[in-house]
């Protein structure tokens, strides 16, 4: 009986470690947060903006919705004009999360290092003016990095993490995983649902159709789809005419604006 209290002291300290960085650190972020996260409006983007730049790190003003969930926000960095939508969770882990000035993160999105196995290539970094959508799943045990003017469709996963499944009178969780890490180059587009496993490079431009899954690379302004994934045409070779007016602005005109005025060059 005299084990319990050092047991519960324990498991206590083990989930301080995996939500912050210290018994101190937690007290001030769930403190900010408990009272601040919920407050809607403008009037709650405003003091969330100010308060939690005591807790994460924040390049200019970072403009965080209602119901956004941090947890080792020490080990997360926004850059100017980032917007994280309502119930978004960043949850960084060592080496934690980087976000580029303008990126935009929609409602209910999940970016998750959850590296608790020492893995040295864990993290997640996305660039400059990106979007993504709702409901999208990212994780960075084996490093998870994205280019500038990256847009995904509303839940993409992202998963660099694969479970070992090859000895079959073994469970699977007693098996170990692989954690080779995900590349995503400059301005490229995944369309709605799609899921891009370990180990793949997405190059420059390319284009991944909606509810494809990518298991392996894709070169370069490629356009792919399916299950698995197959190159169908090329960016640079295929004439592909365009239904309908296009309509110009929206989001890149409102990154822009936000960037101008948080003096971004």
């Amino acid at each position: 009986m005299r084990r319990w209290p050092s047991r519960w002291v324990e498991a206590l300290d083990l989930y301080i470690r995996a939500q912050s960085t210290g018994w101190g650190a937690y007290l001030l972020e769930q403190s900010l947060m408990a009272v601040l996260r919920d407050l809607p409006g403008l009037l709650g983007i405003a003091l969330r903006g100010m308060a939690y730049r005591l807790i994460l790190n924040a390049w200019g003003f970072p403009y965080i919705a209602r119901g956004v969930r941090l947890a080792q926000p020490r080990r997360i960095t926004l850059g100017r004009g980032v917007y994280l939508d309502e119930g978004v969770y960043l949850h960084a882990c060592p080496n934690g999360i980087v976000i580029g000035e303008g990126t935009v993160i929609m409602h209910g999105s999940v970016l998750h290092v959850y590296n608790f196995r020492g893995l040295p290539g864990s993290g997640i970094t996305i660039g400059r003016r990106c979007f993504i959508g709702e409901y999208n799943v990212i994780r960075g045990q084996g490093g998870v990095t994205i280019g500038d003017f990256v847009y995904t469709g509303p839940m993409v996963q992202i998963l660099a993490v694969n479970h070992v499944f090859a000895d079959p009178d073994r469970l699977i969780a007693e098996q170990g995983i692989t954690a080779r890490g995900i590349v995503i180059e400059d301005d490229v587009w995944l369309g709605g649902g799609a899921v891009v496993l370990d180990g793949v490079r997405i190059g420059r431009g390319a284009v991944v159709g909606a509810g494809a899954v990518v298991t392996q690379d894709i070169p370069p302004y490629a356009i792919a789809v399916g299950v698995p994934a197959r190159v169908v045409g090329s960016r640079r070779e295929t004439s592909r005419p365009v239904e309908g007016p296009i309509f110009h602005g929206g989001l890149p005109a409102v990154q822009s604006m936000v960037l101008s005025r948080e003096g971004s060059p």
